[in-house]
């Protein structure tokens, strides 16, 4: 299993961007996916997340700007991100919880993605 993520950028301050991750590999089921990001000399946080059943969930700091969705046809999750500031500088990955097999023994397990940067300039 595979996560692998796109869409980072600069941009100005104000702009917006739309970062996209796409599961691949052997995938029966996936439950929750999510968006987190970590900035130079900061500790990874969670930026966003939605669950099977569409409830999300935001940090208060991107609350009201930015927008979690996914399309489970496609095993896929979007982050739109518009009113950029600085300080959401960062390198933003994908997360996802994936289950590859119907059989019980087969859980979910908790799959990372490669970073995505996205700067926002002043």
């Amino acid at each position: 299993v595979q996560l692998q993520a796109s869409g980072g950028g600069l941009v100005q301050a104000g702009g917006s961007l739309r970062l996209s991750c796409v599961a691949s590999g052997n995938i029966f089921s996936i439950n929750t996916m999510a968006w987190y990001r970590q900035a130079p000399g900061l500790q990874r946080e969670l930026v966003s997340s939605i669950t099977n059943e569409l409830n999300t969930n935001y940090a208060d700091s991107v609350k009201g700007r930015f927008t979690i969705s996914r399309d489970s046809a496609k095993n896929t999750v979007y982050l739109q991100m518009n009113s950029l500031k600085p300080e959401d500088t960062a390198v933003y990955f994908c997360n996802a919880d994936i289950r590859s097999d119907w059989r019980p023994r087969f859980g979910f397990k908790n799959y990372w993605g490669q970073g995505t940067q996205v700067t926002v300039s002043s």
